[in-house]
């Protein structure tokens, strides 16, 4: 009879070369992130066109921008809990399935008012997702290849902000905002596409003592991948010291326990920080340009440019992480994102050309991206599967009170302290949170998720 014990299944999956399988699993969970990136990267075009046909202040734009990411807090805190407690794979359907049914509504939304309610529940949805799809993947990908198949999980935001722009410079100025919000609901066909071909976590199974069913899916693998390649010999031993984690509970205040405390404190402050300063640049920008005189068109055009350049940057620290590790190739990115946000601001607020700003543009863009792409590998590599989604969840639940901060903190600033005096503080926030990082990150190059 063949020995189906914790360890053994770890190892199993430990040992497997990267194969069709786990490309597919990052396809399928990509194509959810870029589904979340096309909406986060939809409502900044639109914006720009209701201020038109609606007469909207500069607290009623804020508000927008905001409202969905104040949903995105409520779906992070509730999601990773119930991830961690009833499985990966319902959660990441039924949040998906909120997003599209919401989107869809925010489409014929009559009002102001409903469409600030419409948006909330689609961030729900969203910051539901989020957690979930981080821990998700990870949990199938072995630990010499996590940081190069995580990282470029990332790079499918970037796809998701491109097509948002696409949209937008095609259907927004022709057809107006309604359509493109009709483009976000198509997730909802997605769903059926996830419930057939996405195994649950053999991690989370484990966790959950269910070894016959993880056993099941691990097999289903290992024939996958050996088609191609020569299965390595199981190694029991690399994994046999993550048993111990099995008795931990599963609730928040695992989190802030002398075992985790410092890596928490450093992913939320890192999370809080990294996202205040992606929403404080790219949230106003196609406002911004349209204020400065240019049109609808080209002002979605610039940002699509800067778009494209998010994802360069991800590939590449795609495959560093894994060669050089998490924490300094973070830190460094955090800084160089912070100096070129400096420079970018003080060209924005001083008439400087528009094939310069741009230019500058993209060079933040190319920083920016890096830290997206290392985060979202580095966080749930700090906990173990029982509490891994409840971990993620926490730290995105952060990211979404500074990303609904920022919209907010940008409108009101740009009218006391200017362009370059917003872009200084988001400046900060990246230099802060690579303080944070290099003060108390820990490496994870080459770990193994522990399996409970």
């Amino acid at each position: 009879m063949p020995d189906n014990s914790s360890e053994m299944l770890i190892a199993r999956m430990e040992r497997l070369p990267l194969g069709s399988f786990h490309y597919k699993m990052l396809v399928i969970n990509g194509l959810a992130w870029a589904f979340d990136a096309f909406d986060v990267g939809l409502v900044t075009f639109v914006v720009t066109a209701l201020t038109s046909a609606w007469k909207l202040s500069s607290a009623q734009v804020g508000s927008i921008l905001s409202i969905g990411l104040v949903g995105m807090l409520v779906g992070a805190l509730l999601s990773g809990p119930v991830a961690d407690r009833w499985g990966r794979k319902a959660v990441f359907q039924i949040t998906m399935l909120i997003y599209a049914v919401f989107s869809l509504l925010c489409a014929v939304a009559p009002s102001f008012s409903y469409l600030l309610v419409f948006r909330f529940l689609v961030g729900v949805g969203l910051g539901g997702e989020t957690p979930v799809v981080t821990s998700l993947l990870g949990e199938f990908i072995p630990a010499a290849h996590r940081g190069k198949v995580q990282g470029l999980i990332n790079t499918f935001w970037a796809v998701g902000w491109v097509l948002a722009a696409i949209v937008s410079y095609f259907i927004i100025p022709a057809y107006g905002w309604r359509l493109a919000f009709v483009a976000g609901a198509l997730p909802a066909l997605y769903i059926f596409y996830v419930r057939r071909h996405l195994p649950e976590s053999p991690r989370w199974l484990i966790a959950q003592g269910r070894n016959d069913d993880a056993e099941k899916i691990i097999e289903k693998i290992e024939k996958v991948t050996a088609k191609n390649h020569t299965l390595p010999p199981v190694v029991v031993e690399d994994v046999i010291a993550n048993a111990s984690a099995a008795k931990e509970k599963i609730n928040m205040g695992v989190l802030f326990s002398d075992k985790y405390i410092k890596r928490t404190i450093m992913l939320w402050g890192l999370w809080f920080l990294g996202m205040f300063g992606y929403y404080g640049l790219f949230s106003w920008l196609p406002s911004l340009f349209v204020k400065a005189g240019h049109t609808m068109i080209k002002s979605f055009s610039y940002v699509l440019i800067m778009q494209i350049a998010y994802v360069p940057n991800q590939i590449i620290c795609a495959y560093l992480m894994d060669k050089f590790g998490r924490k300094w190739l973070l830190v460094t990115n955090l800084f160089l994102a912070g100096i070129a946000t400096i420079v970018y601001g003080w060209a924005l607020g001083h008439g400087v050309t528009t094939s310069t700003v741009v230019l500058l543009g993209v060079v933040t863009s190319f920083f920016v991206s890096a830290i997206w792409g290392i985060t979202y590998t580095y966080t749930p590599e700090l906990y173990p599967t029982k509490v891994r989604a409840t971990g993620v969840s926490g730290a995105s639940a952060c990211s979404r009170i500074g990303s609904a901060l920022a919209p907010i903190v940008i409108g009101a600033g740009l009218s006391s302290i200017g362009i370059t005096g917003v872009f200084g503080i988001v400046a900060g926030a990246f230099a802060l949170g690579g303080i944070f990082v290099a003060v108390l990150g820990i490496e994870t190059k080459g770990m193994i998720l522990k399996d409970s």
